[in-house]
């Protein structure tokens, strides 16, 4: 018999340290590239970054303590001055925070160019109800008060940015398509809200979205809108349509840009009924009279676009305060966010509730200030809250109760209306002088734009009681 060698023993070729390593080795690789090239499609947003900058301040930026009774004390020692802003370029969605921003007589500008509507009707109206029967329907305005989960839609606005034009982002945002092409120059609105798919692609959608911003991110749908307002050929290409809309007791026509929904807003809202995006018409415009200066008195005629009354809402952050001290707190309402108000101006430096004697006011820019212009309003009448409050700005909860309670227990203090609480000051856009008399001033040469500023001044030029005016139809002379 020849000479026949052991065979080695049965078991692993490869033992669990050499597995370990070779784990170790891939995660260490593979992460990386994961994080720099997530699993899932280039986002609108991220296309958008190659031609545009987004206009706003980032979190660490902000200027506004969300929780002022908590975090930090409102200053009421004064001097008064502008200490945040906002704008709400979607009504009821959050909104951004800016350092400054142009007055027109709409508003801030960019606040409140689109709204969300439901086609209502005695039976619901479903997603296929089209011709005579969907004509017997009438579109209303949607708003946090019945649809919270709007507070988690974000919305971001992106400016053209000239150092960033390198070409390419044309194609990769809109594909060979040229009906919104046509406008890559001008500025966008990115709506987002969150959403994951079923099955394999919402599980990647979800690690990409962990990967690429952060553990606390989720999966998100975006949509793209034009600032500017859609041409007629844009109109045409994209099914767009003019309806009449509802919003309080007025009924305006509006574009309705529905075609750029998709089905998943609806469900993430809980719509049942047909879900719509009205874009304000510059041309329709509502006008606004009430406790708004007349035409004679403003030097023309003071309108609106979708926001709820007025032009301009103001709110003082030592008001705040003092109404958070009254509120009695619970897991779920542990301060009171100043975001909760959706105010545009927001003032500090005045004691509480002072804004409530005001009539007429100018900002007055520091040395510090980018602009040197002053900007004039006319305080028109206090703000008469609903329930809207009551949702938290962050993550669409509507409390049971507060701060409406303590709104009506505490801020009953308007004797044109009782029965409600009021925190906060509608304001109209001045383009001359309140101080002068505009009698004579041609409307045509007036310059009808002016600027805010965080850290402006604040003057009182006016003072008066204030009696709000009821929305009743009867108060518009044209009816």
């Amino acid at each position: 018999m020849g000479y026949q060698a052991d065979l080695p023993p049965p078991g692993p070729v490869v033992g669990p340290a050499s597995l370990f390593l070779i784990a170790v080795t891939i995660v260490v690789f593979i992460l990386p590239i994961l994080i720099y090239l997530p699993p899932t499609l280039p986002s609108v947003t991220e296309a958008l970054l190659q031609t545009h900058s987004k206009l706003g301040l980032e979190d660490s930026q902000r200027r506004l303590p969300r929780h002022p009774g908590r975090d930090s004390k409102a200053n009421n020692d004064g001097p008064g001055r502008i200490q945040s802003l906002w704008i709400f370029p979607v009504k009821s969605c959050k909104g951004i925070e800016v350092l400054e921003s142009k007055v027109i007589p709409a508003g801030l500008e960019y606040d409140r160019l689109y709204t969300f509507a439901q086609l209502k009707s005695p039976s619901p109206a479903g997603l296929d109800t089209l011709g005579e029967t969907k004509k017997e329907h009438t579109w209303e305005f949607i708003s946090q008060r019945e649809f919270p989960r709007l507070a988690t839609v974000s919305v971001d606005l992106y400016v053209p940015d000239i150092r960033k034009a390198r070409g390419g982002g044309q194609q990769l945002l809109f594909g060979d398509s040229t009906d919104k092409s046509t406008s890559l120059g001008g500025s966008f609105i990115v709506i987002r809200f969150p959403w994951q798919e079923p099955g394999l692609r919402g599980t990647l959608a979800w690690l990409g979205a962990k990967l690429s911003r952060g553990l606390r991110a989720v999966p998100e749908k975006e949509i793209i809108l034009p600032i500017s307002y859609p041409s007629d050929r844009e109109i045409e290409v994209r099914k767009y349509t003019w309806e009449p809309v509802k919003i309080w007791r007025d009924t305006v026509t509006a574009l309705n840009m529905e075609a750029d929904l998709p089905r998943e807003l609806r469900l993430h809202l809980g719509v049942s009924n047909r879900l719509g995006l009205f874009r304000v018409d510059p041309s329709r415009l509502r006008e606004v009279y009430r406790n708004a200066p007349k035409k004679e008195e403003a030097g023309y005629q003071p309108v609106t676009g979708w926001q709820d009354a007025y032009p301009v809402h103001m709110l003082n952050l030592s008001s705040v305060q003092h109404l958070d001290a009254k509120i009695n707190k619970d897991d779920s309402f542990q301060s009171l966010d100043p975001l909760r108000f959706r105010a545009n101006i927001i003032v500090d430096g005045i004691e509480a509730y002072e804004e409530e004697t005001w009539k007429t006011i100018r900002f007055n820019p520091e040395p510090s200030n980018k602009r040197q212009d002053k900007t004039n309003f006319h305080v028109s009448c206090r703000t008469v809250r609903c329930k809207m409050p009551n949702v938290d700005q962050d993550t669409g909860f509507r409390h049971p109760a507060e701060p409406d309670r303590s709104l009506r227990k505490y801020r009953d203090v308007d004797p044109g209306i009782k029965g409600v609480g009021c925190l906060g000051m509608q304001l109209t856009p001045l383009f001359c002088d309140p101080t002068t008399d505009v009698e004579g001033i041609n409307p045509d040469n007036m310059v009808m734009e002016s600027w805010v500023e965080v850290g402006m001044g604040v003057e009182v030029l006016s003072r008066g009681p204030h009696r709000y005016v009821r929305m009743y139809e009867n108060d518009r002379p044209d009816i």
